[in-house]
């Protein structure tokens, strides 16, 4: 199997470790930057350059897209999908999950649980905006932060309303949320790929934050999930059409909550604190997903490219 990563860094732990666990099993595997990454269009034809040279021949595509590059990146990740490669997390459903807000409206509508919600536009509107959502605590975020960024605790209401008029003076699209104080600043990620949850562990928040991403400074270990949290998770990743997910969840008095589907989560902390080979696992994922095809879809496929 021949393999392209997109990935802005291939010193990346994560990208490090997924050209480790292809090349031991035998593919061949590029490591590839989205942005210098070029395409031509026509007529049921689709081309991609890199560097002045085509790329071809390749069987699946593993994206590694950030936030930064959302635009830019689906769209090299749309290319190969038009040039028939396959990938677990195709562009439509990494923009799902990348815009917290339609993420959580879709989540909603299959009846899944999550952190009570409020969003608008006008400052006229904000003491009812709050008046909808309740009584602090308010978790306030950016609608595409990433790794804990542009995430907020207002603890009162005058809080709260100084926050959303910040953010609105920088133009910035921006949810509230309730906050869940019985799960005492942790969370779990459920690491998922296909139809299995692979790995869990549980993030604490450092002393003083409530934010638990592993980038802010929180710790992780192994965590046993319940078989309604691994249900909660699976049914997160299907509804946003993901094919590897990391889904946080959160413990909360009603059961677990889904507090976000990240459709581009890193190894280092799950493969650490879980011990379980990830990385492998989403190698064989995707063997078994192209082994799926039919020989004349495969051909196809490479002369398309």
């Amino acid at each position: 199997m021949k393999i392209a990563i997109l990935s802005r860094n291939a010193r990346l732990y994560s990208t490090r470790r997924l050209v480790e666990a292809a090349r031991e099993r035998g593919h061949v595997v590029r490591v590839l930057d989205p942005l210098r990454c070029y395409m031509r269009i026509g007529p049921g034809s689709f081309e991609m350059h890199c560097g002045g040279k085509r790329l071809h021949g390749f069987d699946a595509v593993i994206p590694r897209i950030g936030a930064s590059i959302t635009f830019y990146g689906t769209a090299v990740v749309r290319q190969f999908e038009k040039m028939g490669a396959f990938t677990p997390n195709d562009a439509d459903a990494i923009l799902r999950a990348r815009d917290k807000l339609r993420a959580l409206q879709m989540l909603a509508a299959e009846g899944l649980d999550l952190p009570t919600t409020v969003f608008g536009d006008n400052p006229e509107d904000s003491n009812d905006l709050l008046a909808m959502l309740g009584e602090p605590p308010h978790v306030l975020k950016l609608n595409e932060g990433a790794q804990g960024q542009g995430v907020l605790l207002a603890e009162k209401r005058s809080a709260s309303l100084g926050m959303i008029e910040a953010f609105r003076a920088l133009y910035a699209n921006f949810i509230v949320q309730e906050f869940i104080g019985e799960a005492k600043g942790a969370d779990l990620r459920c690491f998922v790929i296909g139809e299995r949850v692979v790995a869990a562990m549980q993030r604490q928040a450092p002393e003083g934050d409530f934010r638990a991403n592993l980038h802010r400074g929180g710790s992780a270990s192994a965590v046993e999930l319940s078989a309604a949290e691994q249900a909660v998770a699976l049914r997160a990743t299907r509804t946003l059409g993901l094919g590897i997910a990391g889904v946080d969840l959160l413990r909360s008095a009603r059961g677990p909550l889904v507090l976000e589907v990240n459709s581009s989560p890193g190894l280092e902390g799950i493969e650490a604190a879980s011990g379980v080979d990830v990385a492998g696992e989403i190698i064989d994922h995707l063997a078994a997903q192209v082994q799926r095809k039919s020989p004349a879809e495969r051909s196809r496929s490479r002369r398309s490219q």
